[in-house]
């Protein structure tokens, strides 16, 4: 089941976008749209943006400026950025691109399947790592405020790793049932 975060598509070119758009549908996950850097921006820093897909040449603010700009932020430092390029993969650009923490860096024109196959991973894990943060963020709270303070109830211990050796809990009962233990005969021989 999809959140309700978005992927955002940002590209210059409204063919590109409508491609890209098409090509993620499937997935079933909601899709926004920028056509430039600073729209993007504006957007990301809305909220509800959970993955950008994100053209490195743009006029004015490039993809790797708003890559730059977002992982300065709290907020925005974790979103995963995946960069689309054009004119192939250059090691500068490679190299500028991982050191700033994208998840990939994919040539168009782009292949449907694998475009899907990598975004659907890179957006789930990204949900997955937030729920786990805020479930994290509840567990610390009911720690520090307990939701009904009064008496401690007691807690069994825990089983013994050898399943024939009976629950510490359960000794203590069978030996209260059998009553008192019998202190043996001093011996007089």
């Amino acid at each position: 089941m999809p959140s309700d975060a978005r992927i955002l598509i940002v590209d210059d070119h409204e063919d590109t976008l409508y491609a890209l758009e098409s090509a993620l549908a499937p997935l079933g996950y909601r899709l926004a749209r920028a056509t430039s850097g600073d729209e993007a921006l504006k957007q990301v820093l809305r909220g509800q943006v959970g993955l950008l897909l994100l053209d490195v040449r743009m006029p004015g603010v490039s993809g790797l400026d708003v890559v730059r700009y977002l992982r300065r932020l709290e907020q925005t430092q974790h979103i995963p950025v995946v960069l689309l390029t054009g004119f192939g993969l250059d090691p500068e650009l490679t190299a500028t691109a991982f050191g700033l923490g994208v998840a990939d860096l994919i040539t168009k024109p782009v292949d449907p399947w694998t475009l899907r196959t990598k975004i659907r991973y890179l957006y789930d894990a990204h949900q997955r790592h937030l729920a786990l943060e805020q479930e994290i963020r509840d567990l610390r709270a009911l720690l520090k405020d307990p939701p009904h303070p009064g008496p401690a109830m007691p807690h069994p211990p825990p089983p013994h790793p050898d399943a024939r050796v009976p629950y510490q809990r359960d000794a203590q009962n069978a030996a209260s049932a059998a009553g008192p233990t019998p202190t043996p005969a001093p011996d007089r021989t």
